[in-house]
């Protein structure tokens, strides 16, 4: 019987977390809505050295913010608690003794400063140190010590680690679900740290394993970082008799730097002028950091863009909505190379998500804009404005620019458009116009429209001449959508003044 499918993004709380963070979290919850599975979240926060304050809160809003919904963890609780790694920390020491009762782990008593000397002479004969089956009977371990003076430094306070006694000449046979088959030989391999006496907590190797399996795991979807570690993994549940229950493994490629050399960093983003966190961070130090938020990105289209970066749908489809997403999504499309990342497609997916959202979905957002600006209009009229300008932004923070002039009347006029078209006969034609606009009752844009070009075409002007002319009067720009646009929102009565305005105003060229 196929197990149920538990999955779980397990986050250490050393800083804000990285958007390659993010697409973690997201392709494992993709994959358990996928198969109708369980999303876990799990702090994994046993390196106090390295713990920020304000990281774990930093990882709950960004979820929260991204739409990835936690079935049972931190925030949420359930049937596994606690969810955070130094609540648990009874159980571990249990565990770690276990496998050296078991005969594979073993006491390490050798000091930091023991083993940097030892690493020095290593190079100053032109080796390479790696702790292994080759020295560790030859150093201060359980290995090479009686029972009894293990015994009696353990008791008399001498800080130890257990350490992973790895087999020596063996072939470790691994099976990864989107990289395949792959094989290691041990005597490649280190004998890894598990658990500290000095701070009475377990390393990630222990502590990740026994969790995963008393939390009942039943895919491990992470970072290719930890693909090194995953022979020592693949022992550990071989050492602990639980190879019938080890969860099934995919190591997601990494997201590399705009250029493609490398590992996204925030550097880059610092650089190149882009986000690489999902909300703005400060640390308790100061240091901050841009956010997609913050910069103004629907949480939509962030997701959007980061599902694309590592797996491919197969079809030509780019604009995905999360249950679209959920519907889609396959380890198997998950590519096995590193994902360009490129700030411009980002603000490609914005924009798309801008283009189809709603009058009144872009009012509520527009409102807090026009309220900072002075402006107080109702939702109908927010939403018009923007709606008619949506095409031309990338983001809500763009509406302003793209349409101040339909709520403010300009009171300066862009010098190369007025050079351009406020000489000659341009304005008498202004003045012709405005009176043809105060004749009409109907100030509808068709109405309008429909008047207008009958005006112009009996007349015998340019439509081009009329049309930039009054954008003149009523923008104060060459920019904007069709004057009808403008003049059906602003009204007749302001349609007048703000024409008023130009010919009483600005001297006409030459």
């Amino acid at each position: 019987m196929e197990r149920p499918v538990r999955v779980r993004f397990a986050p250490s709380p050393t800083g804000p977390l990285h958007i390659g963070g993010v697409r973690t979290a997201l392709y494992n919850y993709l994959f358990a809505r996928r198969h109708g599975g369980t999303m876990i979240l799990r702090i994994e926060d046993t390196d106090s050295q390295r713990f920020v304050p304000g990281a774990e809160e930093y990882i709950l809003e960004s979820l929260k913010w991204c739409g990835i919904e936690i079935d049972e963890g931190v925030g949420v609780g359930g049937p596994h608690a606690p969810y955070r790694q130094s609540e648990r920390r009874d159980i571990y020491l249990k565990y770690a003794k276990q496998l050296v009762e078991s005969g594979w782990a073993y006491y390490a008593f050798d000091t930091a400063e023991e083993l940097d000397a030892l690493r020095k002479e290593y190079e100053a004969r032109g080796e390479t140190f790696a702790y292994n089956y080759s020295i560790r009977e030859k150093l201060p371990t359980s290995l090479s010590l009686s029972k009894e003076e293990v015994a009696a430094r353990i008791a008399r306070g001498d800080q130890w680690v257990i350490r992973f006694k790895m087999p020596e000449n063996e072939i470790v046979e691994m099976d990864d679900l989107i990289r395949g088959h792959v094989e290691v030989n041990t005597s490649t391999l280190d004998d890894k740290v598990l658990y500290k006496s000095a701070d009475a907590l377990p390393t990630y190797h222990l502590a990740n394993i026994v969790d995963d399996r008393l939390m009942e795991v039943s895919h491990v979807i992470r970072g290719e970082e930890w693909l090194p570690s995953l022979p020592l993994h693949y022992l550990l549940y071989r050492a602990f008799g639980w190879t019938d229950l080890q969860p099934r493994f995919a190591h997601l490629p990494l997201l590399l730097k705009p250029t493609g050399g490398g590992k996204l960093s925030k550097r880059d983003g610092d650089k190149m002028g882009f986000p690489v966190f999902p909300l703005f961070w400060k640390s308790p130090t100061g240091e901050t950091a841009r956010g997609y938020r913050e910069d103004g990105y629907f949480p939509e289209a962030f997701i959007n863009m980061l599902a694309l970066l590592g797996w491919n749908p197969g079809t030509e489809q780019e604009i995905f909505s999360m249950q679209e997403l959920i519907d889609n999504f396959s380890l198997e499309r998950v590519s096995k190379s590193g994902a360009r990342f490129q700030p411009d497609k980002a603000k490609w997916f914005n924009a798309q998500y801008m283009h189809h959202k709603s009058d009144a979905e872009l009012a509520a957002l527009y409102q807090p804009i026009l309220r900072e600006h002075g402006i107080e209009v109702s939702d109908e009229l927010a939403g018009r404005a923007a709606g008619i300008m949506k095409e031309r932004a990338t983001f809500i923070t763009d509406l302003w620019d793209l349409t101040s002039f339909f709520f403010v009347a300009p009171t300066q006029y862009d010098e190369k458009q007025a050079k351009k078209y406020w000489k000659g006969d341009n304005p008498a034609m202004l003045r012709e116009l405005r009176e043809v606009l105060a004749g009409i009752d109907d100030f509808s844009l068709e109405n309008t429209e429909r008047i207008v070009h009958g005006w112009i075409e009996q007349k015998g002007y340019s439509l081009g001449q009329v049309m930039n002319t009054l954008r003149l009067a009523l923008v104060g720009a060459g920019k904007g959508p069709g004057m009808y646009d403008v003049t059906s929102f602003i009204g007749k009565e302001e349609t007048l003044r703000r024409i008023d305005n130009l010919l009483r105003n600005l001297k006409p060229g030459e």
